[in-house]
């Protein structure tokens, strides 16, 4: 059996790992002796091999974990050889007269990321990709990555607010070795439910300039500028999905500034950003496009946004598609 966990969310990839290894020593191996988890950095292509081809000792099965062994660059000429014993074990069509791997040894493969530098190495993941036990861990953002803290959460005994939630999502992408260390924080620090002030006693929040110049594009009707910065964003790696979540966070923010505004038009900055529960760099940020732009202009575009929401949850087209469309029609 192959097993192939991948994707640059090392931190899923390896609590899922550890979930399979945990499982198969209750059911296969509860005296410990036939799991092997080796770091390809560290060691040969011999020792590696040997591994595969050692059958179980006292048991009917043995675990083989092989990691980082396409990231090396050491290992490329040994690649060609393990995908051919793949193979044959698998009874494949290029396979015929090749030795395999012992049927009963599990082996498990895991890298941290989805793409290879050598030539072998890119053939061997798409080789793996294909497997029937081929489970990807692309890194998470926007919606997906604010559903996955709300989960984690609620499994630790604990509750959030949306504003402290937003907050958590925004504010630290797709690192989820510091957001784990940080909802178990949370959890222990607070016995009810986790508010915006208590995830700011613990973090600063980051606030990238790019995305108020984008939804002043927006609201300011300036298309070709809106769609040049949108394709900036994802040339920086960033999805539509994220983009998305950020113009939403961006407007709902406004929309609250304004409806405030609309009755204290004198409000200071900080004392509105305490009322909101917002940093105050990003109120006295806002506060120039609350002051140019009225109640109504914020909250059509807000709306727009929230029906291009229910479009790409109901399957009604794509979101950067969507997204394209949304900037064309302010």
């Amino acid at each position: 059996m192959i097993i192939f966990l991948y994707g640059k969310d090392t931190y899923r990839s390896k609590q899922q790992l550890k979930k399979m290894v945990d499982k198969f020593k209750v059911e296969r191996d509860p005296q410990g002796y036939n799991v092997v988890e080796l770091d390809c950095n560290k060691e040969t292509s011999g020792n590696i091999m040997s591994q595969l081809l050692t059958s179980p000792f006292l048991a009917d099965k043995k675990m083989i974990i092989l990691k980082n062994l396409l990231s090396n660059s050491d290992h490329k000429d040994f690649l060609p050889e393990l995908m051919a014993r793949i193979e044959s074990t698998q009874g494949g069509p290029s396979s015929s007269g090749k030795k395999g791997l012992p049927e009963e040894n599990i082996v498990m493969f895991w890298e941290g990321n989805d793409t290879f530098k050598t030539k072998n190495a890119k053939t061997f993941f798409a080789l793996l990709k294909k497997e029937k036990f081929a489970q990807s861990f692309p890194e998470m953002k926007g919606f997906e990555l604010s559903n996955w803290i709300k989960s984690e959460i609620v499994s630790r005994g604990g509750k959030i607010e949306m504003k402290a939630l937003n907050f958590l999502s925004s504010n630290f992408g797709s690192d989820m070795w510091t957001l784990s260390t940080l909802i178990d924080q949370l959890v222990s620090y607070t016995n009810e439910e986790i508010t915006l002030g208590d995830v700011q006693k613990f973090v600063e929040e980051k606030v990238d300039d790019s995305i108020f110049n984008l939804v002043d594009a927006i609201v300011a009707g300036q298309k070709d500028k809106a769609f040049k910065m949108i394709r900036k964003q994802y040339e920086n790696g960033e999805d539509a999905q994220y983009i998305f979540a950020m113009i939403l966070r961006q407007f709902r923010i406004l929309l609250e500034m304004r409806e405030v505004y609309e009755k204290q038009d004198n409000i200071h900055s900080s004392d509105l950003a305490k009322m909101l529960g917002l940093h105050p760099f990003v109120v006295t940020k806002s506060m120039s496009f609350v002051k140019r732009y009225t109640l109504s202009q914020i909250k059509d575009i807000y709306l727009k946004l929230l029906e291009m929401d229910t479009k790409t949850k109901t399957g009604q087209g794509g979101q950067s598609f969507l997204l394209d469309v949304f900037v064309g029609t302010i």
